[in-house]
């Protein structure tokens, strides 16, 4: 019995010790419908001095688009990449061309079957992730989250190498 319980035990520690690090100082969560996960993401963008690097799946969420244009005002380098076919409509073009009409570059990219990234890397330091999408829907009406994780330069440092030069733009 006691060498069966041992092997779940070291499971559970194991699975547990990821939520410690939730209550670490560099590491906050936020969820939606509930409305944290945005209001994370909209304080890791305007949190952001030099530097905004944005991939997404779907792009539609006003806040997020002023969060991006405030940006670039005060003089931080913001460029985007997003997924070609989940940003066809009407909603998703108005918002990369309100970007694009400020001065931050904008490309999307068909090279994957679906480009499901929802990543955001601030200062060269932060990282933002999670299932949640930058849209009114993953605001409003679905379940998401979204996880950041601050000081973290290494960390930071690697998901340009994997998010944005292993996908060159396909459309400028």
């Amino acid at each position: 019995m006691q060498k069966r319980c041992l092997p779940l035990l070291v499971s559970g520690l194991i699975l547990l010790c990821p939520l410690a690090g939730l209550s670490a100082p560099g590491v906050s969560v936020g969820f939606s419908p509930e409305g944290t996960a945005q209001t994370l993401v909209l304080n890791t963008l305007d949190a952001a001095t030099q530097e905004i690097r944005l991939a997404g799946y779907s792009f539609t969420a006003p806040d997020i688009v002023q969060a991006l244009v405030r940006a670039q005002a005060r003089g931080v380098d913001v460029k985007v990449v997003l997924d070609d076919r989940g940003n066809r409509s009407k909603t998703s073009r108005a918002a990369m061309n309100l970007l694009v009409s400020h001065g931050i570059p904008v490309r999307t990219n068909g090279q994957y079957a679906i480009l499901h990234d929802k990543i955001i890397i601030t200062d060269g330091r932060t990282v933002e992730t999670g299932s949640f999408n930058y849209t009114r829907s993953a605001e409003k009406r679905n379940s998401e989250n979204a996880l950041v994780i601050r000081d973290m330069p290494e960390l930071a440092a690697r998901v340009p190498d994997l998010v944005f030069t292993r996908r060159p733009p396909v459309h400028k």
